[in-house]
């Protein structure tokens, strides 16, 4: 059993046994398959546990992906909202759409000509080492439609560092932590961009704040919220042009030499 889930179970046996269920402020029968519900108190619990244990391991997909779903407030109906809003964004909310290899033809991608989003987002993939298959499914988001808002979110993470042209080295990753909460207004991406730069170097963190953060917060606020964005019916545009639609020119990204990734690409590592 997974550490959230565990944190989940103790603080529901913690809780004392009052007088009937009356004190349980939701309903405990799941909504969708993997929900596990929690109660304010659970909530909190798990969300600072699962903070706390992050600290020590920050390569943990599965504590990370449980902090982002307790800590999302608020901010999950708004980019429901704001998909709603969005002819393309309501259109996703429809199909509802998954992205891993067996719902994306990876050889199709390697087929389109260079220079197509497609194309550029299949490089990523193997200039990195990182698979769509890696994402933590959703349980913690109690109505089925904000669930699937936040693994909209999850599954496009790679999008995100792909039309930026970033990579998932630590630098990279919090430079797209700072895009996306100016961008989508997540929690966890806050407490990512506010920890994370603890585990740089003084020479990755002057990177990372005289170039990255600037350029991230600058696009991230002006761009369009990426979470309305069917990049699955983008495969053919030209990514230039698709950058240029969406607002996001001008990229100060470093590519190593070694191509590959340099943490662990599945994880998303964060410190609280």
């Amino acid at each position: 059993m997974s550490l959230p889930r565990t944190l989940a179970r103790f603080s529901a046996a913690a809780k004392p046994n009052t007088a009937s269920m009356k004190t349980r402020l939701i309903n405990t029968t799941p909504a969708y398959p993997g929900h596990i519900p929690l109660n304010s108190f659970e909530n909190a619990f798990l969300a600072v546990g699962s903070a706390v244990m992050s600290l020590l391991d920050p390569y943990r997909a599965d504590l990370i992906a449980a902090l982002g779903e307790t800590t999302a407030g608020p901010a999950l109906p708004r980019l429901r909202d704001i998909m709603l809003a969005s002819p393309e964004g309501r259109q996703i909310l429809k199909d509802r759409p998954r992205i891993n290899t067996q719902t994306v033809d990876m050889n199709a991608l390697a087929q389109l000509p260079e220079g197509t989003w497609g194309r550029t987002y299949k490089t990523w993939l193997e200039r990195t080492g990182v698979t769509p298959d890696s994402r933590e499914p959703v349980h913690y988001v109690d109505d089925p439609e904000l669930a699937y808002v936040m693994q909209r979110y999850r599954e496009c993470h790679d999008f995100y560092h792909s039309i930026c042209n970033f990579s998932v080295n630590v630098e990279s990753e919090l430079a797209i932590k700072y895009f996306e909460f100016a961008n989508l207004g997540l929690p966890l991406a806050a407490i990512s961009a506010i920890g994370g730069p603890l585990r740089l170097n003084a020479k990755k963190r002057s990177i990372l704040f005289s170039e990255y953060v600037p350029w991230a917060l600058k696009y991230g606020s002006t761009s369009q919220c990426l979470i309305t964005v069917y990049w699955e019916k983008r495969w053919e545009q030209n990514v230039d042009d698709l950058r240029t639609e969406l607002g996001i020119r001008d990229s100060p990204a470093r590519w190593s030499r070694k191509s590959s990734a340099t943490v662990e690409p599945s994880a998303e590592p964060t410190s609280t």
